[in-house]
């Protein structure tokens, strides 16, 4: 089964405040590799159809570290599995962008990180690789690693802006509740 396929079977994805999404996931072993193959195509077919850009294992309440991503136009796909992703370089240079996520859904803020990343990872078949990353594939990898680390984007934000957006994002989801 190829990355890109989207028949696999969605995963529900967690909502902040689930305490999952605060957790450190633990280093993808040997022993994890069937797990792994079997949880990768559901965790792009479920960031695909929620629509997003990057979906982390915590997310979909695996405490495995695996991440999926793909900044690509939705013609043109290039989905990239990360197998214990660790940043190994940041720029000292920094970059605003507005960041979303699929666990703290339609609220988006500004978010300030290293412009530029290097982050060392295994593919699917175990083979140890690197990506240099800037602009929005930079931010996204940044952020994804995040939630490997039980680290949200809103941690980034002034308590102020931090507990206005949450605030808003409970209130979204006892209006959901109460349809």
């Amino acid at each position: 089964m190829s990355e890109t396929e989207t028949s696999a079977p969605l995963l529900p994805i967690l909502i902040y405040p689930n305490p999952v999404l605060r957790k450190t996931a633990r280093p993808v072993t040997a022993l994890d590799a069937d797990d792994v193959r079997a949880l990768v195509p559901s965790m792009f077919a479920s960031m695909y159809k929620a629509p997003g850009i990057g979906l982390a294992a915590n997310q979909i309440g695996s405490l495995l570290r695996v991440i999926v991503v793909d900044v690509a136009p939705k013609e043109q796909p290039a989905p990239i599995a990360l197998i214990n992703p660790e940043i190994i370089v940041k720029s000292g240079e920094t970059a605003t962008q507005e960041e979303g996520c699929l666990s703290i859904p339609d609220q988006y803020a500004e978010v300030t990180r290293p412009a530029r990343v290097k982050v060392r990872y295994q593919d699917l078949n175990g083979m140890k690789k690197e990506i240099e990353a800037e602009g929005l594939l930079s931010a996204c990898l940044q952020h994804e690693i995040d939630h490997l680390n039980g680290v949200l984007f809103v941690d980034y934000l002034s308590v102020l802006k931090r507990n206005m957006l949450l605030r808003k994002l409970a209130k979204a989801v006892r209006e959901q509740k109460a349809r």
